[in-house]
């Protein structure tokens, strides 16, 4: 067995350096113009030409590393495969953070960063990809009845009898459940599928006679019980699974930690908790690519803005963020110096209902900035936000401090997450739209926000902004 396993992490270790070799050297073919070495697949990792073989080494075998400590070197089938792929993407962010750090601490000069940054997402293109196959192939080879395992469930209930059909369901876990032990029920012709074996108190007999593997405890109504059981299973080498006591009654999942000795299951939201970090990670690797992609696009800008009118590049503007947190939204400025000294005066010809401010001729836009609003090209500076954790790039816009203090609590449920770039508002009419409806499309994002929805989103906003309609 343990030679078994020790040759299956072997194996994985093996693919995953093959794939991170792959990554790296396509990354550096695509790019060979920056590349300042002899590029070879065969020794481009250990030739001495090559100046950065030692970052990439130190990359490969932290990532390693961070795969290894998230438990990725093993087939777990009872964890889903969305899970396994997030926990390859948050490997390899872990590992090229390191690597970064050591770059710059080392002073090592010259190193591409499109290289950089192109193997990063082949890298984790790669390592989900085979995993994703390894997967499909583990589920075909254990519905097909290898290294399946006997399991008894205790407690004939509604949630074992639950219980015992999800696992039918899923083939791939290679659980066969022989039958139920329970002290207050027995076999009713009515009820084929529930098979009892017997009473708990019969646990040993029946473990050995049917060659279990796995129990899953399913009721509570007896520490003593309870802790026999776990000494027998423990005797007879068998796993023991809880299902946790009130679980039906909660939403989402439970966390597991550890408060010094002592083992703590919390009755959390976890879906929550997954989907606002699977939003933050598509967040940071999209804002870093803009970031590198828009650098020469944004000093033109600045330049521009410079050569049009006095003041500086950048308009701070204080706004609430999830929570009401506050933080300082960067925009490029497209009006005139002090502008909102000027905004009393103004405030009675907005043309919008609601705590917003909109007028389609504001004396105090300049000229470029008129160019910059009609395309949206005045938000681009809160990639930088984005990159800070201020914002997402999808998401409610922030309104203004002294704006949103004026509307009633209607509009706080916007606050249960973080502001974006874009949004429905942006898709649907951008500065044309009334507030009353900008705040019924932001709740209905957030009730119904999912990974595709915002790519959605980004899609969609791409050809508004062209079109520059609505903007002002």
């Amino acid at each position: 067995m343990r030679f078994r396993t020790l040759i299956i992490k072997t194996t994985y270790l093996i693919i995953d350096l093959c794939c991170l070799y792959l990554a790296i050297y396509l990354s550096c073919l695509m790019r060979q113009k920056l590349i300042l070495f002899p590029l070879s697949f065969s020794n481009f990792l250990v030739g001495e030409t090559n100046p950065f073989r030692f970052v990439f080494l130190f990359w490969m075998f932290t990532t390693v590393f961070f795969l290894s400590s998230n438990n990725l070197y093993q087939t777990r089938r009872e964890v889903q495969e969305g899970i396994e792929i997030w926990l390859v993407i948050k490997s390899v962010f872990s590992a090229s953070f390191l690597t970064i750090v050591a770059i710059y601490v080392l002073k090592i000069h010259n190193f591409p960063r499109t290289v950089f940054m192109n193997a990063t997402l082949g890298i984790i293109i790669l390592l989900s990809l085979w995993r994703v196959a390894k997967r499909v192939f583990v589920e075909y080879i254990v519905s097909h009845g290898y290294n399946n395992f006997n399991a008894l469930i205790i407690g004939a209930g509604k949630i074992g009898i639950a219980l015992a059909q999800e696992i039918r369901k899923r083939p791939g876990l290679g659980i066969k459940v022989i039958g139920f032990l329970d002290d207050f029920k027995a076999n009713t012709a009515d009820n084929s599928d529930v098979k009892i074996l017997g009473k708990i108190s019969d646990f040993t007999d029946i473990a050995r006679r049917e060659f279990i593997n796995k129990i899953f405890i399913t009721i509570h109504h007896d520490s003593g019980a309870f802790l026999k059981l776990l000494e027998e299973a423990k005797e007879l080498g068998v796993t023991v699974r809880v299902i946790p006591e009130g679980f039906d009654m909660t939403t989402g999942d439970f966390l597991k930690y550890n408060i010094g000795f002592i083992p703590v299951l919390e009755y959390v939201e976890e879906q929550i908790l997954r989907r606002h970090t699977g939003k933050r990670t598509f967040d940071l690797f999209i804002s870093l690519i803009a970031i590198v992609i828009l650098t020469p696009v944004f000093l033109l800008i600045g330049i521009l803005i410079k050569l049009d009118s006095y003041g500086p590049i950048f308009y701070k503007s204080k706004r609430y963020g999830r929570k009401g947190k506050f933080f300082y939204m960067y925009k490029f400025r497209s009006m005139v110096r002090d502008a909102d000294k000027v905004m009393p005066l103004l405030r009675s010809q907005s043309e919008v209902d609601g705590p917003i401010f909109k007028m389609k001729k504001d004396p105090r836009i300049t000229r470029f900035g008129s160019f910059l609003r009609r395309y949206s090209l005045d938000e681009l500076p809160q990639i930088l936000n984005v990159l800070k954790g201020d914002m997402s790039l999808v998401g409610p816009r922030p309104l203004p401090i002294d704006q949103m203090e004026k509307e009633d609590l209607r509009q706080l449920k916007r606050l249960e997450i973080q502001p974006g770039m874009t949004g429905l508002w942006q898709i649907r009419g951008r500065s044309d739209i009334s507030f009353s409806r900008l705040l019924k499309w932001d709740i209905w994002y957030i009730n119904n926000w999912s990974f595709w929805l915002d790519i959605n989103i980004l899609l969609q906003t791409i050809p508004v902004v062209l079109r520059g309609k609505g903007a002002y």
